[in-house]
């Protein structure tokens, strides 16, 4: 089931959330075990995060420098696969443009509708450490909405191979990022609209937002969205915090704000565990809020850690 007609089924907020593949060396135990955790509440998706390869430079027993490419969390079409397989449940791999050719994309894409897989979350990605700019791969896609183009292309049929005859339709139901609080990149929030707008224009048929922890900021975006002519759902994306250290590092790699007295409560925690009922109680407020306000969907970070996300459904659904 694609991601839209889950949304047009039933007019109450549906959750779904975010996990990590495991890491190499690991099997899919944890996620497993994080899923069925949450079954319960019948979430409508669950998303699949995409990581690319990373540049490692270490220095052999002869002084020289080795640089290798490593990948640690290879396997996210494969653990789509079984996830849905598993669990009935639609998933949806991230398609990412860093670390990867439109050939690359191309052949990703095919593989996961081989599998029966009809829903994407087509992203810009990361750059490399150390990379002040984003850098894309030789013939790779530069921005999220040139990934988005190559996606609609496929569902009309059209390959990268103009010679291809009689081709087949990919018929992908296609998410994209919305930042409440702009892209870390963008040098205002009107620009970052035209740039989710483009992406719209390419074919995105939902927005997942970026964790934000003033539903304000959501409101205020979703209202931004509209005014820009961007019609699509727009689906909220919370994150409970869960580790004290998540006060600096959090505002840090995502570029958001921590409202005063949420940064004040966890300023106050003395173990991750005062941190842990803070972030809790906070997303249980914003998520009640939310579901009050009629948002189409209810979309949580877990990163692979379950109990305090249960507890967050079992408040509120």
């Amino acid at each position: 089931m694609k991601v839209t007609d889950a949304l047009g089924l039933t007019d109450s907020t549906m959750l779904s959330f975010e996990l990590l593949p495991p890491l190499k060396g690991n099997d899919a135990s944890r996620i497993y075990r994080t899923i069925e955790n949450l079954l319960e509440f019948n979430p409508r998706f669950i998303n699949i995060t995409t990581h690319r390869d990373e540049i490692e430079f270490r220095e052999r027993p002869d002084g020289t420098i080795e640089r290798r490419v490593v990948r640690k969390r290879p396997g996210t079409v494969a653990i789509a696969a079984s996830i849905q397989h598993k669990y009935g449940i639609p998933v949806v791999p991230h398609i990412v443009c860093g670390g990867f050719t439109r050939s690359e994309t191309e052949h990703v894409l095919i593989d996961l509708h081989f599998l029966g897989i009809n829903n994407v979350l087509a992203l810009r990605g990361d750059g490399l450490k150390g990379e002040q700019i984003f850098r894309p791969e030789t013939d790779g896609n530069a921005h999220a909405s040139d990934l988005v183009s190559q996606i609609s292309n496929l569902r009309k049929g059209i390959y990268l191979d103009p010679e291809l005859k009689n081709t087949t339709p990919l018929d992908f139901c296609i998410g994209v990022a919305g930042y409440p609080e702009k892209h870390a990149e963008a040098p205002n929030m009107e620009s970052d609209l035209l740039f989710l707008k483009k992406k719209v224009d390419a074919g995105a048929d939902f927005i997942v937002t970026q964790m934000f922890f003033d539903n304000k900021v959501y409101f205020d975006f979703v209202k931004k969205c509209r005014e820009t002519g961007i019609t699509v759902p727009v689906i909220p994306g919370i994150k409970p915090i869960a580790l004290m250290n998540q006060l600096t590092v959090l505002p840090k790699i995502f570029s958001i704000n921590l409202p005063t007295a949420l940064s004040k409560a966890l300023s106050q925690s003395r173990t991750d565990a005062d941190a842990r009922r803070v972030g809790t109680e906070w997303a249980i407020h914003q998520a009640k809020e939310l579901i009050a306000a009629r948002v189409p969907g209810l979309h949580i970070y877990t990163y692979g850690i379950s109990d305090n996300v249960k507890e967050i459904a079992k408040a509120v659904f």
